[in-house]
């Protein structure tokens, strides 16, 4: 299944939120950083939508999203994490930038790194230092650049001054660092990295394998490392005068590191408790593939007794994938959301819930068991709980103060929270906040009794609110057995509630997902280039949809394409009969679940002039084997491939092919290992076979998110509106 790709647009936490920057040029802002920094300070114009010209292709892909977001302890600093594209480097840029709130000498915002490979910036605990996680490559003497837009092979720990100044490595070696945390005293960093070889063990098996992959065997462990800042700051500015440290033997440990313990899998997340006696971590598998539940589980280690031999104690024994985790202030319990599988009885999949776990027995509790909705972000404050909620088309902000309450609706706007972050001894709050008609930006506000007030401190996405956007409301209709459904419109510029429009339905992935009042242009969701196309496009929240409750979700199991596309052709079905949409001009088209969802449509109806799926599958056994998610795909299907063969078949498009007559754009990332390209393949020679118009776009380089090269997903969108203005007959 693809649920795992909507981190894009969750989390991220989630997954990916996409807040966009637009530049006046898309040349410069990848050439020059103080370029970016002047379209942030300017201020453009406000003009009446009928004189603001439609948003173009080059505009709509030259956006910023923001990839992180942290208070500092004192509330007065904003840490920001940014992505955008560099079309000369061919990659996407994630850099931090620093947002200074000084009431008395004016705001600052300013780049805080420029290497392009940056992400995860963590205030220490005192404010005094940031550290992040950088693919830079280290500087050498002969090359004063600072690891600028060069990648480096590993991922690495680096600290940076607030201030400013050079970042510098505090890690070194040929292992990636998974997750890193600060203790709660500022004066360690813990991190967790696979267990670390010798020079001459790296040698010993490269000798005896040359380049053979041993799929899963090669795969070991991670280590736990504790390090001390002042020493690590201290060893990098005598670096290279110390030979010990650079000998040949001294293999992929860092100098000064000691070893708390070690678990059989990978460490997705650390977090050190607020006494600062524990941390807690959560594990993945080794493969990267989500094989086994058991593989995902949360664990603390006692740092008391912590070493290399220490047994690390495992707190959770469930059938759910653990994610995000934080402390209780009081140390006892350890938070966290499941997104994929559940904590009580047997494997199923739920929307996104909040739990703790009491640190020591292993009890867990759910928080708000009475909210519908799916939790988003979260963060624990000293006697409440903030958080994200989705409730249909809404993304609000709720707070408890324990598990058993209700949720509390706080008094904001309406729209879409992204993410938001807390402040240690502060009450301030920073929030990333969209909504369909306004782009995503940062915003601070003083306290959570004051977000109708709060004040932007970006913006970089301003050019989106000089361009005619399409407008959008909710549209709902019942479904064959009576259940409520509900969708987006999203009409062409100047044509809102128009009728008889030509109309594009535009599926989400997931499935566990879904479509609102909320702002996102990508290569994921292009709707608003398809209604300034003249689409009217239309987003529906089939079953398996998030924000309707957990048996709206569970209402797909097991007809996992059958149901939800019984949902969206009868809500089809109502906008013709509503006199909304031409029913003679009809297109389909979506990525990951959405390119199932369309695979299977285009087999079940031949209304459809046009169709553009992606990373779709059409059958469900080879799918099975190759998706790096596979648990959750047999429990949609209701079993595994041996034990329900026939429901394999009968929810499968490529069995009934024969139906197709839709010319159909196909797109695909060559090493996607959630969706095989091979899916893709499948589908072509079989519509190449019929004598259907089609066309494939496989991309080198890239899995499921096509997050490499910007050109990829440009190219890819400009080539599906393309199909959709020939075959769809506008």
């Amino acid at each position: 299944m693809t649920r795992g790709f909507i981190s894009l647009r969750i989390l991220l936490f989630t997954k990916t939120v996409r807040a966009r920057y637009i530049s006046c040029s898309a040349h410069m802002l990848t050439k020059n950083v103080s370029f970016l920094l002047l379209a942030v300070t300017l201020g453009l114009s406000t003009v009446h939508a009928a004189d603001k010209p439609k948003l173009t292709l080059d505009e709509f892909f030259n956006s910023v999203s923001f990839d992180g977001l942290k208070l500092s302890p004192d509330g007065q600093t904003v840490l920001i994490g940014t992505e955008h594209a560099d079309w000369d480097q061919n990659i996407f840029r994630r850099e931090l930038w620093i947002y200074r709130d000084d009431r008395r000498g004016g705001d600052s915002l300013m780049p805080l790194t420029q290497s392009g490979h940056d992400t995860g910036g963590q205030w220490s605990p005192d404010g005094q230092w940031i550290a992040f996680l950088s693919e830079r490559k280290p500087p050498s003497k002969d090359d004063d650049s600072g690891g600028d837009a060069k990648e480096g092979e590993t991922t690495q720990l680096y600290l940076i001054s607030p201030n400013g100044g050079e970042a510098f490595p505090v890690t070194r070696g040929e292992e990636d660092i998974h997750a890193f945390t600060w203790s709660t005293d500022s004066h360690s960093l813990y991190f967790a990295t696979r267990t670390p070889w010798t020079k001459p063990q790296k040698d010993a098996y490269k000798k005896e394998w040359k380049d053979v992959n041993q799929y899963r065997a090669a795969e070991r462990g991670d280590q736990i490392f504790s390090l001390n800042v002042v020493d690590a700051i201290a060893r990098h500015a005598t670096a290279g005068t110390n030979p010990t440290e650079n000998a040949e033997d001294a293999g992929d440990t860092t100098p000064g590191s000691r070893a708390l313990g070690g678990i059989p899998w990978h460490v997705e997340q650390l977090v050190a408790s607020p006494d600062g006696n524990r941390l807690a971590l959560v594990s993945v598998s080794v493969s990267e593939r989500q094989e086994k539940v058991e593989e995902c589980e949360i664990y603390s280690i006692d740092l008391a007794n912590a070493g290399p031999d220490h047994a690390v104690h495992q707190v959770t024994h469930n059938n759910a994938v653990e994610q995000n985790l934080k402390w209780s202030s009081d140390s006892r319990h350890i938070f966290f959301v499941v997104e994929v599988g559940d904590v009580s009885g047997p494997y199923r999949d739920l929307q996104p819930h909040l739990y703790w776990v009491e640190a020591e027995s292993g009890e867990v509790q759910q928080w708000g068991r009475d909210f519908i909705g799916a939790v988003g972000h979260y963060e624990v404050q000293e006697n409440r709980v903030l958080l994200s909620g989705r409730l249909g088309t809404e993304v609000a902000l709720y707070s408890a103060e324990k598990p058993s309450d209700s949720f509390h609706l706080l008094n904001a706007w309406a729209g879409t929270y992204d993410a938001f972050a807390t402040a240690a001894h502060s009450q301030r709050i920073a929030l990333v906040h969209s909504t369909l008609e306004k782009p995503g930006e940062v915003y601070l506000a003083d306290g959570t009794d004051k977000l109708r007030d709060a004040r932007p401190v970006t913006s970089f996405n301003k050019l989106f609110t000089e361009r005619d956007l399409p407008r959008g409301k909710p549209y709902r209709w019942k479904a064959d057995d009576g259940t409520s459904v509900e969708g987006m419109l999203m009409y062409p510029p100047g044509k809102f509630e128009a009728k008889n429009l030509p109309m594009f339905v535009f599926i989400h992935g997931g499935p566990a997902d879904a479509d609102g009042n909320h702002f996102e242009a990508d290569w994921y969701v292009w709707d608003r280039l398809a209604a300034t196309q003249g689409w009217l496009v239309f987003e529906p929240n089939y079953r398996g949809s998030t924000g309707y409750g957990d048996k709206f979700l569970l209402g797909i199991v097991p007809q996992i394409v059958s149901r939800p596309g019984k949902d969206i052709l009868e809500g089809v079905d109502a906008l013709v009969q509503d006199g909304i949409a031409d029913a003679d001009h009809l297109a389909v088209g979506g990525y990951s679940y959405g390119g199932y969802m369309t695979n299977w449509l285009i087999t079940q109806s031949t209304r459809w002039k046009a169709a553009v799926p992606g990373a779709g599958a059409v059958e469900h056994i080879a799918n099975w084997g190759n998706d790096d998610t596979t648990f959750d795909d047999a429990y949609f299907l209701g079993g595994l491939p041996w034990e329900q063969a026939q429901r394999y078949h009968d929810e499968a498009a490529i069995f009934q092919m024969n139906k197709v007559r839709t010319p159909t754009h196909l797109v695909a990332g060559a090493d996607d290992i959630r969706v095989a390209v091979a899916e893709d393949y499948l589908l072509d020679h079989a519509l190449h076979n019929l004598g259907i118009p089609s066309d494939l776009l496989v991309f080198p380089g890239e899995g499921h998110s096509l997050a490499k090269n910007p050109w990829h997903g440009k190219i890819k969108v400009r080539e599906e509106l393309k199909w959709l203005q020939k075959y769809g007959g506008l």
